[in-house]
């Protein structure tokens, strides 16, 4: 039987109030909320997760027409937002073509007939041509 000087005299820990809740108690009595890193002289370096926007692409494209005009961020921002409208309903309206044909690829073909169905007119004659143009310069490089 161990001696009375022996046993450890520390209250036990009942359930922890809404507050401590998460934290942690540390052996000098300190509270925190997480765990120290193993090697707390070592520093993390965290990165900004990268998005991905067609701003670089519209600016060229501005540059090409206006090589004197530039874009605010504003304007650029409303251009990102068109275009990844424009691309959500080529694809959805590519997806439904696919669907009704009852094919599961999708290919440049379905594509042309999405963007002849949802631009008018000459713009939709311009974005095939410059649609095969660029499938045709993929194609080449791929070749090689």
């Amino acid at each position: 039987m161990p001696e009375r000087s022996q046993i450890d005299t520390t209250p036990v820990a009942s359930k922890k109030s809404r507050k401590d809740k998460g934290k942690l108690i540390q052996k000098d009595g300190k509270v925190s909320k997480r765990p120290k890193a193993p090697d707390s002289t070592a520093t993390v370096r965290h990165h900004k997760k990268r998005v991905e926007t067609y701003a670089i692409y519209i600016y060229k494209v501005l540059k090409q027409i206006h090589p004197e005009c530039g874009i605010s961020k504003r304007g650029m921002n409303i251009m990102n937002s068109f275009m990844n409208d424009i691309f959500d309903r080529m694809a959805t309206e590519a997806t439904r073509l696919l669907r009704t044909v009852k094919k599961r690829t999708l290919t440049g073909r379905e594509i042309e007939t999405a963007v002849r169905l949802m631009l008018p007119g000459e713009l939709s004659k311009h974005a095939v041509s410059e649609g095969t143009k660029a499938v045709q310069k993929y194609t080449q490089q791929v070749k090689l």
